[in-house]
């Protein structure tokens, strides 16, 4: 017989020697004495662990040997016991175990080792723990071959909760590659030479921040970051934490994490400003809310999940760690806890380089990824998608079957959701003959994401699946994957959806493959999904998207073609009557005859930051319809759309475009104080010398001169020019509107077939912006009757302003109230007035400082015209202006 290898002989003999040592040290005690170690024990954590008093309070000798070993490893657990019997005052059994165990085991081989030598014992075991990653189809993959490079913005400006003014607003930062200068540039000093202890990377589902954060952990281990700054870095996924049954204490957090429990956790709390912890998915933390759930403050106090984590987010506990957060939120405001002045980025994606390498590395054949590359690359809308990695990986996925089966690459998609079902469809298609069973499990499929989503749970236990009759279902296999979880005493099996934003959808197509139940009653639960509290409604932001994206006609037939299933009518219409009560109880158009508020300066209230939110992420739902009926239908019910203090990104414009080039006839829209900057005139803006270069050498024509780089407004302003797009009234108040917005702008005037009032307040117009304005105003084809100018300074543009109205063929109302108006310029506004081709009805002057020689020619003015309604405070007969001008802006 082969003989048993020594080292693990010589450890097993330990193991069996250690364990006959505690039995007989604790079957020496008194029933008294038992009982005092049992309360000593629950007392007296080992690096912040304890056993649970629940598995301590009616052991015996045998069953407590058994607890410690388990739960501290055999020879820790003749340490903690020793402890243990010592403050317990029976030092006599004390004395003895440690003589016994000298002479059977020899030295202690539990001892600590330093926080420099574990530090390196550390970093070796995160490299082997982080070395792979899985991919969605369960395959690993090496984490440097997987991980493609994003673009990370820095966003502190752009999501402080109050806009910047025009003058101080800051120039936009170019967003760098996620490389390793990028990873360590995230925790850089700012002006003050402060150095921030929270960064939070934003951005949306998929868009690789878990694997941005797990490539970050990887670089430490491997000393590429935070280099003499960071001892121990700690990777929390804050969804499994939130699940993780019982309760737990920080620095049980910190022990799981190492390669054994050996690791010197009380010194290394003691050094928090060498510590950082990478919250991921921090926005599934709930908000604080009773005395049970305040933030945690003591590292080793056992807890709930949510109160540990809520005390690393608040900087109640260990306020001089390190912390990275990634979160979906836009704004760090709505963090749990967030009582916090982080460090922002925003994760941006891919860029079009990027894709064309994911392709390649995904494909691996680089013929069949260049034919798959060419045919996104056609499709602008699927092409724009892919910024977001996850569905980049979905759209190879769908592209790599249909190439591996032949087909023609010709199906499309134009949304985040028909890319998903898309996916869903090509995976279940593979066996048509259990149609109709697949149906079924599809049903209970998207029950349990339901149940999941709406109970704030990510992971189920085997008896979950088997209660919806879903284990070896045809289902299970590519959408649920088995996890495996740290237990106290044993590892614990679970399942979760490849992907959370799986789940999310399964929840939003639950909704519409329920039965319809009773004539008249309501389908499902679809309005507590929609209306929810607060905190729901922020966790359920991809579920509603998705759910808005399933009920276009389009997508619904899909989903009958596809599955089989009856999709139910009655959830669109409630869907639909939900949006337009949106509109009901917050009256945003002034009625009839009421004076004029809605253009003054941005209130303060800071309720409304989250109205404004709510808002824009209504759009997106509308938008991701892309069906133009139903959205100018539920637009009805909302007269009038106000965002106040956003920097849009090119998916916030985009969805705001779609919506007004949807939207029906009388539509109002009103931003105040967003960022409108444009992100490339500083990036390529040319040298000096190279401007005088071409400035010598005469090659800037006058086209080059005169096009400023594309706004972030052009996709609005090409939406006010379509045929459909109902939109009357534009208010830009308390926006920066460079030279090239203006451009657009102006464009846009021209075209425009329902915009009849503009109003612009306090935007920093130059020069060069007020006359293109002026140009669009005078262009034949302008439609705008109702203007009103709120821009102080600029005397020599407002020439070209008051000039145009000899020109404007259908103003009829000009309110120039907030401009200075000097006694030439005056003079020059009362010739151009009693010009033949002036049309103008009405025009107030309201709060404009006025000279009494520019006052009796405004007098004089009104005489030879007694038709024009001229308004200011020291003009006879007109004190007020009139109601019905002041409601018409």
């Amino acid at each position: 017989m082969a003989q048993p290898d020594a080292s693990c002989s010589s450890v097993e003999s330990r193991a069996a020697a250690s364990r006959e040592l505690l039995l007989a040290a604790l079957e020496d005690l008194s029933q008294e004495q038992l009982k005092r170690f049992r309360h000593k024990l629950r007392d007296a954590p080992l690096e912040g662990r304890s056993i649970p008093w629940g598995r301590l309070e009616r052991a015996d000798a045998v069953d407590l040997a058994e607890q410690l070993t388990q739960f501290y490893g055999p020879e820790p657990a003749l340490d903690v016991a020793r402890k243990t019997l010592k403050r317990a005052d029976i030092r006599d059994v004390a004395a003895r175990l440690k003589e016994q165990r000298l002479q059977r085991l020899g030295p202690s081989s539990s001892a600590l080792l330093s926080v420099s030598e574990y530090k390196k014992k550390y970093q070796e075991h995160v490299l082997q723990q982080h070395a792979k990653v899985k991919e969605r189809n369960a395959r690993s993959v090496k984490i440097n071959k997987r991980f493609t490079k994003l673009l990370i913005a820095p966003e502190s400006a752009a999501l402080k909760s109050e806009a910047p003014g025009p003058e101080e607003e800051p120039q936009p930062e170019r967003a760098r590659r996620s490389d390793t200068h990028t990873f360590n540039s995230l925790f850089r000093r700012d002006e003050e030479g402060q150095r921030p202890l929270t960064v939070v990377l934003q951005g949306p589902a998929g868009i690789g921040k878990t694997m941005a954060a797990k490539k970050i952990m990887y670089d430490w281990a491997s000393g590429k970051l935070y280099h003499g700054q960071v001892d121990f870095a700690f990777f929390v996924p804050c969804r499994e934490m939130l699940e993780r049954p019982g309760t737990w204490s920080l620095a049980d957090l910190i022990l799981d994490q190492c390669p054994d429990r050996s690791a010197p956790v009380q010194q290394m709390l003691a050094q928090a400003d060498r510590l950082l912890f990478i919250l991921d998915g921090a926005d599934e933390l709930p908000a604080p809310g009773p005395a049970g759930a305040t933030p945690c403050a003591d590292p080793f106090e056992a807890a709930g999940g949510a109160r540990v984590l809520g005390g690393l987010l608040s900087k109640t506990l260990l306020p001089r760690a390190r912390l990275l957060v990634t979160t979906r939120t836009a704004a760090p405001g709505r963090l749990p806890g967030h009582q916090f002045s982080p460090q922002c980025a925003e994760v941006r994606g891919f860029s079009d380089k990027d894709k064309k390498k994911y392709f390649y590395k995904f494909f691996q054949d680089a013929r069949r990824a260049e034919r798959a590359y060419r045919f996104v690359k056609e499709n602008e809308t699927l092409f724009a998608l892919c910024f977001v990695p996850f569905v980049c990986w979905i759209v190879c996925t769908v592209l790599h079957q249909q190439l591996e089966l032949g087909l023609d690459l010709s199906r499309t998609s134009k949304t985040t959701t028909s890319v998903y079902l898309l996916f869903i469809a090509s995976v279940l298609s593979s066996d048509p003959a259990a149609g109709h069973r697949m149906q079924g499990e599809l049903r209970k499929l998207c029950h349990l994401a339901r149940e999941g989503v709406l109970g704030r749970r990510g992971q189920f236990a085997e008896k979950d699946l088997e209660r919806l009759e879903l284990l070896g279902s045809q289902v299970q296999t590519p959408f649920l994957k088995k996890v495996e979880l740290p237990g106290v005493l044993a590892t614990e099996v679970a399942y979760q959806f490849i992907d959370h934003s799986f789940q999310e959808f399964f929840a939003a197509l639950s909704y519409l493959l329920e039965d319809e139940g009773p004539s008249g009653a309501p389908a499902g639960g679809v309005r507590e999904l929609l209306q929810g509290d607060a905190e729901l409604r922020c966790h359920l932001v991809l579920t509603r998207r998705f759910l808005f994206g399933l009920l276009s006609a389009e997508r619904m037939r899909d989903i009958e073609g596809h599955f089989g299933c009856v999709v139910s009518e009655r959830v669109k219409q409630d869907v639909l009557k939900w949006v337009q009560d949106q509109g009901q109880g917050h009256p945003r158009v002034a009625p009839e005859g009421a004076k004029e508020t809605k253009c003054e300066e941005p209130e303060e209230e800071e309720e409304e930051g989250e109205e404004f939110d709510q808002l824009l992420e209504l759009l997106y739902c509308l938008y991701e319809t892309q069906e133009d009926a139903f959205v100018r239908q539920a637009l009805r019910g909302l007269p009038e759309l106000a965002l106040e203090r956003l920097r849009f990104s090119r998916m916030d414009m985009a969805a705001l475009s779609y919506c007004m080039r949807c939207c029906p006839e009388g539509q109002a829209l009103r931003l105040v104080s967003c960022g409108l900057a444009t992100a490339q005139e500083k990036k390529k803006k040319k040298s000096l010398v190279k401007r005088l270069q071409n400035s010598l050498s005469g090659s800037t024509s006058q086209a080059t001169m005169r096009k400023p780089q594309t706004s972030p407004l052009r996709p609005l302003c090409e939406a006010m020019t379509d045929q459909h797009c109902g939109l009357k009234s534009l208010t830009l108040s308390h926006c920066k509107l460079s030279d090239s917005v203006c451009l657009d702008l102006s464009e846009a005037l021209r075209a425009a077939p329902s915009l009849t009032e503009l109003c612009l307040l306090q935007n920093g117009l130059s020069n060069g912006g007020l006359r293109v304005l002026s140009e669009g105003l005078a262009w034949p084809q302008c439609r705008v009757q109702k203007l009103r100018m709120e821009q102080p300074g600029l005397q020599e543009a407002l020439q070209y302003l008051v000039g145009m109205l000899r020109q404007s063929p259908a103003l009829t109302t000009l309110d120039l109230s907030g401009c200075q108006l000097s006694g030439p310029m005056v003079t020059y506004l009362c010739a151009v007035l009693q010009y033949p081709g002036c049309h103008l009805q009405a025009l107030s002057l309201t709060s404009v400082e006025l000279s009494e020689q520019s006052l009796e020619e405004l007098r004089a003015v009104r005489t030879a015209k007694p038709g024009l309604v001229i308004t200011h405070p020291a003009l006879d007969g007109h004190p007020e202006p009139p109601n019905e001008f002041c409601s018409a802006l």
